[in-house]
């Protein structure tokens, strides 16, 4: 009989990710206040495929408040991607804290779960976060420097 291992929640790749996610939203925003906004229309060799939205709903001295969607040709049909971010400035973080309506995801899971979260949910949505700013950042219609 194998006995299956328990899932290990591996902090160093979330907070990396997180950290590059700070990193790909600063440059993105730059300098902000609550209640600013941007519309990046994102466009490829077929032509234009959608918008990404950033609002930032709150600024404080140590964390802002940002929320990410995307609309697209789609959006009759599914849910558009769209979550909230927490940006920490004292530690330089960016991490996921709702997504499609969902929060307080855990650090590691049981699995199988009522909710079938994978036991490394809260690492798969801020990579998620990471490939949808890359990706935005490579096809958008904005002046946006690249990371290094």
């Amino acid at each position: 009989m194998q006995v299956k291992k328990a899932y290990v929640a591996d902090l160093k790749a979330l907070h990396a990710e997180c950290g590059s996610n700070y990193l790909r939203l600063t440059r993105i925003l730059g300098k902000v206040e609550a209640g600013d906004s941007f519309a990046f229309p994102l466009a490829g060799n077929q032509g234009h495929f959608g918008t990404l939205l950033l609002e930032v709903v709150e600024c404080a001295p140590y964390t802002t408040m940002v929320t990410v969607a995307q609309t697209g040709v789609l959006d009759h049909i599914i849910d558009s991607p769209r979550m909230s971010v927490h940006l920490y400035h004292d530690v330089r973080m960016a991490e996921v804290t709702d997504f499609q309506r969902q929060r307080h995801f855990s650090g590691r899971n049981r699995y199988p779960n009522p909710r079938m979260h994978q036991p490394d949910e809260k690492l798969q949505i801020n990579r998620f976060l990471g490939e949808w700013l890359t990706h935005a950042q490579a096809f958008g219609q904005a002046d946006v420097p690249e990371l290094p």
